[in-house]
């Protein structure tokens, strides 16, 4: 297993962030001031228009946007992930480039959804966008999204093109991360908040977070804890943070709990597009309660 890994520099927390809409445009606005919060929060990755960014009911201009704007925002205090995957390789591939141009320091990408390759097309997509980019390249395993998983031997083949640096693991396979530790310097990252403090016990080096856009203080404390090899501490912390996770991604598909969220603790409007539609009264009182129990709200 190797100790140091090729993409240290993402260690940590990483925010899936939201996209915030306002009368069903992008509000910039309230995006800078998410941004803000996460960099006060100590979050040292930034992850724009992935699947909590709502990037499948986003235009190809308003994706383009949104990572530009989430550089300019943060300005180099905190890195970008920027996703920019497509089951679409030449799509993936242009929105890539657009990423590095702009100034985002790595892109997220989703394994090819709908379509359905073969792992020989999982590798040869992922290898024409590393090939066409300087930026490190993060392979994005979320078979419950997709319907089908990036197989480890494919990640492994993949781990021999220099930039293809980081593997979020949202398979929630303790199995597949293990041998991806074990077998290559890939960074990796948990795609599941829940699984975080199991997963860096492994040895990945942090999570890709939802629970990060109105929790991000002490997902910083846990990662930093664990990274530094004070375990208690991460216990703590991931004890208290997993019923609240739990409630933020179990209570319909993300980000419709996390929009909600935010809009209850008054920094979103809570707005989405179709086909996402609002957390239901019942389902809201239940979050709310969470949010009361973690206390983040008073009332």
């Amino acid at each position: 297993m190797q100790t140091r890994t090729r993409a240290e520099e993402f260690a940590g927390l990483t925010t899936a962030m939201i996209t915030p809409f306002k009368n069903g445009k992008i509000d910039f606005a309230r995006l800078e001031e998410q941004i803000e919060y996460q960099i006060a929060s100590g979050t040292r990755v930034l992850s724009p228009t992935g699947t909590t960014g709502e990037a499948p009911t986003l235009t190809h201009e308003e994706q383009r946007e949104v990572i530009k704007k989430t550089v300019e925002f943060a300005n180099g205090r905190a890195k970008v992930l920027a996703g920019t995957g497509s089951n679409n390789t030449v799509e993936a591939l242009e929105l890539t480039q657009y990423a590095e141009k702009v100034g985002a320091d790595a892109a997220l990408l989703i394994v090819p959804y709908y379509n359905k390759p073969t792992q020989e097309g999982m590798y040869q997509h992922f290898k024409a966008v590393a090939e066409s980019v300087g930026i490190p390249i993060c392979v994005y395993n979320v078979p419950g999204r997709v319907g089908k998983a990036i197989e480890v031997e494919t990640i492994l083949r993949l781990a021999e093109i220099p930039n293809v640096a980081l593997v979020k693991e949202a398979s929630g396979s303790m199995d597949a991360a293990s041998r991806i530790i074990a077998a290559t310097d890939l960074t990796v990252l948990s795609g599941d908040d829940s699984l975080t403090l199991p997963f860096m016990s492994l040895g990945a080096k942090g999570v890709v977070s939802v629970v990060g856009n109105f929790a991000a203080p002490e997902l910083v404390a846990m990662c930093d804890a664990m990274n530094a090899g004070r375990l208690e501490d991460a216990r703590r912390a991931h004890y208290r943070l997993l019923p609240l996770c739990r409630k933020a991604l179990s209570l319909a598909t993300n980000p419709i709990p996390v929009k909600k969220a935010m809009q209850i603790l008054g920094r979103d409007t809570g707005e989405m597009r179709l086909p996402l539609t609002e957390l239901t009264p019942e389902l809201t009182d239940d979050l709310r309660a969470a949010l009361r129990q973690y206390g983040l709200i008073h009332d």
